[in-house]
């Protein structure tokens, strides 16, 4: 007999575990972080992020074949990576992981990037809410259930 506390459990982190097998490791989440912020171009990546070259052509190899990525010609033998509108639906994540990072692990100079708010010029803090009433989403006041 199944125990259903079992088969909860694991189908509890499913969709997560599939996402960081994606995203997970820390040099994607840091060219992905790039690609928000305008990097398109692999010697931009390079010098930015001061990544090894073949764990950067790996990582962007990646990121094309799972569509968050697509190579955009813009010169002779030369292309530039932009995001795909799978890739731009991540922003939310990595403006989260900016924040608790400045909050739980910060800097000793302070947040290295603050975000402005292009619409009202104000330091933009990102936060999970409702779509339907607003309310923020807390880990305190949401349900989870089998989908």
């Amino acid at each position: 007999m199944i125990d259903p506390d079992a088969l909860d459990r694991r189908f509890r982190g499913e969709s997560v575990g599939r996402a960081l097998d994606l995203v997970g490791e820390k040099w994607t989440l840091l060219i992905l972080r790039e690609a928000f912020f305008g990097v398109r171009r692999y010697g931009q990546f390079v010098r930015n992020l001061t990544i090894p070259r073949p764990t950067l052509s790996a990582r962007l190899k990646t990121l094309v074949e799972a569509g968050l990525l697509h190579r955009v010609p813009y010169a002779e033998d030369r292309d530039e990576y932009r995001l795909t509108e799978a890739g731009l639906e991540l922003f939310p994540a990595i403006v989260i992981l900016m924040k608790w990072g400045d909050r739980h692990v910060p800097a000793p100079d302070g947040p290295p990037i603050v975000l402005e708010h292009n619409a009202c010029g104000k330091p933009a803090d990102a936060f999970l809410a409702c779509r339907c009433c607003g309310e923020e989403i807390t880990a305190h006041n949401v349900s989870a259930h089998a989908g």
